[in-house]
């Protein structure tokens, strides 16, 4: 299947060659083609992080855009910076070859000023961290009264993250005149609450069911053994793959801050990312993660949200995670875009249990090494 036959026009198709985007994946091929020829519809689209989300919104939000018309009209909310940035970059990005469109985004932990400024130029669409979108509303900066389309993207993060209150704000503000378009990795309780007073009951879903979610490119592995051993097991590990980039994953901010100091002492160049950084701390990381100036990253679940970065060769488990589809959401970030990537988890003999738990739940197959 090629982006042509999914009815992609052919200058958008030639931006996404131009990325190395060929061939769709699942939720680009069932998606796609549904919301451009039904704009006008609303949608849920469940589908595991890394499955090619952006283009599946973005191409056919791109095609609804009229950009003889100097408003916006599409919304995309994100629950992080970093997610939003990305969205914005791609957006941009797909539209080298088509007639203007011009995408603003706006988050929280930059100077609300120099996005007031950068809003009084023409814009069509705006990609929205939820807090920050509602900050620049109330100052009259930002009017989604014509917006025909929003799109919410990691819509149980933003829950996770507290911006319930937010999320309803925007939807109650825009109701009957828009089209909401959902994506998640999981649909929780609270995510139905929304779903049930926000979007129409006769909302076309799409589900990418585990098996086809679970992404093919990545070798799952395991080591058993003691904590105290923990360390030289990765470091085994981290010697065995050179000067390849890859994430570490820990439960905890303690284990992921002693964690960076273990292995900053053993000369690896290490990032940190937890909770509790300030937003140029975790700027700064993320700036030369990406450059691959620095080619390991130690994080928390909660600081890794929203990261998205090409060409990592593989994904630590140091501890596992308390949920299981944390482990999906970590594990994706590894082999995007076609290519092969490794995640090994680091466990001790009471958590084979969860190894064979994620088995069968996930439908994937962990393979025991040494």
């Amino acid at each position: 299947m090629k982006f042509s036959e999914l009815g992609v026009p052919k200058n958008l198709n030639k931006g996404l060659k131009e990325m190395g985007i060929i061939v769709p994946t699942k939720i680009q091929e069932q998606t796609i083609p549904l919301l451009i020829d039904n704009s006008q519809i609303d949608f849920i689209g469940k589908a595991q992080t890394g499955t090619g989300k952006t283009a599946a919104f973005g191409i056919p939000l791109l095609t609804s855009i009229d950009p003889a018309k100097q408003e916006v009209q599409g919304l995309v909310l994100a629950p992080t910076r970093e997610l939003g940035q990305q969205i914005a970059k791609q957006l941009f990005k797909f539209t080298k070859y088509t007639e203007k469109i011009f995408t603003e985004s706006v988050y929280g932990g930059e100077k609300i000023e120099r996005q007031l400024s950068r809003l009084k130029r023409p814009t069509h669409i705006i990609v929205a961290t939820p807090g920050r979108l509602i900050d620049l509303m109330e100052r009259k900066a930002i009017d989604i009264s014509k917006v025909k389309t929003i799109i919410m993207d990691e819509a149980d993060e933003m829950l996770s993250m507290g911006f319930k209150k937010d999320l309803t704000t925007i939807l109650s503000k825009t109701k009957g005149r828009r089209n909401v378009w959902l994506f998640s990795a999981t649909i929780p309780t609270s995510l139905n609450e929304i779903i049930n007073s926000y979007v129409d009951k006769n909302a076309v879903r799409i589900s990418i069911d585990k098996n086809e979610a679970v992404n093919k490119g990545i070798e799952h592995q395991f080591v058993v053994g003691d904590e105290v051993n923990k360390l030289d097991t990765l470091t085994y590990f981290l010697k065995a793959q050179k000067s390849q980039r890859g994430i570490i994953f820990t439960k905890t901010k303690v284990a992921a801050r002693t964690l960076s100091k273990q292995l900053k002492a053993k000369n690896y160049e290490i990032g940190l990312l937890e909770g509790e950084m300030t937003q140029k701390d975790r700027d700064k990381v993320m700036r030369a993660f990406k450059k691959g100036t620095m080619e390991l990253l130690v994080s928390t679940d909660v600081a890794a949200r929203g990261i998205d970065v090409a060409n990592l060769a593989f994904v630590v488990h140091y501890q596992l995670p308390d949920q299981i589809e944390y482990y999906t959401h970590r594990s994706g970030r590894t082999a995007r875009a076609g290519k092969t990537g490794i995640s090994l988890a680091l466990v001790v003999k009471q958590e084979l249990k969860i190894i064979r738990d994620m088995e069968k739940q996930l439908g994937i197959r962990f393979h025991q090494i040494r």
